[in-house]
């Protein structure tokens, strides 16, 4: 196993500033490059600071794909669906095109919405940047412990997942083999509710997060709360 690289802020503020200069470096050198900036977003609440400072910033126009890792089965206008925690940060006000922001349909239930995200990743590069965060048990996106990660090369681009440890049960999820078809993996993490879980990663456990990582570069952008000291 690789271990990311490790990227240690005093506070979420510094943190937060940091990482949008690199993700607003990294979309414009892709789109310099290639004409299109492929983004995966995750849910959570220091995503959140991020998706309002980007929306401060008034980031992202109609080169920008935006994707998301995972999603809840829930009500399209739930408040507790990533894409409507997203869309009120940072997407509704953004000039990224509607066309251009991809929500997991997942108010279908888990298994079309899997087939449906997977249709239309049909033919999508590597993504450029997948923003990630890990749980307290080791999880990341909808990937947990205990469940199918889709680490296998051969393993499908998106899972329905069901009987999922944390409500709600059933959700969607890009899968390990899909997120790791990447060029950077970047996982957000912050709190002292994570550093246990940080703790066994450095340690090498088999979690769910380990098995996720960029072609070119995987980073824990982690504040000084999540970071395992010598404690």
């Amino acid at each position: 196993m690789t271990l990311p690289e490790w990227r240690v802020f005093d506070d979420i503020d510094g943190l937060v500033v940091a990482l949008a200069d690199a993700l607003c470096a990294e979309a414009e050198a892709a789109i310099a490059a290639r004409g299109v900036f492929h983004l995966v977003l995750a849910g959570g609440s220091t995503p959140l600071a991020l998706y309002r400072a980007l929306a401060d910033r008034h980031v992202g126009n109609a080169q920008w794909q935006v994707w998301y890792g995972d999603e809840r089965c829930l009500p399209p206008d739930h408040s507790e669906r990533n894409s409507v925690m997203v869309e009120t940060a940072w997407l509704a006000a953004s000039r990224i095109p509607l066309s251009n922001r991809r929500p997991i349909p997942a108010e279908r239930g888990a298994p079309e919405a899997a087939s449906r995200y997977a249709d239309w990743l049909n033919g999508v590069g590597d993504f450029d940047v997948v923003l990630l965060g890990i749980g307290e048990d080791g999880h990341t996106a909808s990937l947990f412990p205990g469940h199918d990660w889709g680490a296998a090369a051969e393993s499908a681009d998106v899972l329905a997942v069901h009987d999922a440890p944390k409500p709600p049960p059933e959700r969607v999820s890009l899968s390990a083999a899909r997120l790791n078809r990447s060029r950077r993996v970047w996982f957000v993490i912050t709190g002292s509710g994570k550093r246990h879980a940080l703790r066994r990663w450095l340690a090498g456990e088999a979690l769910p997060v380990a098995a996720v990582h960029g072609r070119q570069q995987t980073v824990c952008w982690v504040d000084a709360l999540a970071w395992p000291a010598d404690d």
